[in-house]
């Protein structure tokens, strides 16, 4: 097991301790798994398949700390002026 702190946003922004792919893994060379591109019956490219290797547990994952969301601004607003105008001159 190769841990690391990764971030995540989904459902929810957290850091969270994940388990990483074996980097000398004869099968996948440290990529975790393999990707195979797919085609329909004209040939055409119509999507890719992702074969997990067995060297790594992708769904082994720890919630460390949740994260704070960002608060939504509601609007800028000039603090040095009255409604977002000024009747000073510009110097």
């Amino acid at each position: 097991m190769r841990l690391r702190i990764s971030r995540t946003t989904w459902p929810r922004p957290a850091l969270v301790l994940t388990d990483t792919p074996r980097p000398r893994c004869p099968d996948c060379q440290g990529k975790g798994g393999h990707a195979v591109d797919y085609g329909d019956h004209n040939g055409e490219y119509a999507g890719t398949d992702w074969w997990p290797c067995p060297c790594w547990d992708d769904t082994r994952r720890w919630t460390l700390l949740p994260l704070p969301r960002r608060r939504r601004r509601t609007g800028w607003r000039d603090p040095w002026g009255n409604g977002g105008y000024s009747d000073e001159p510009p110097f």
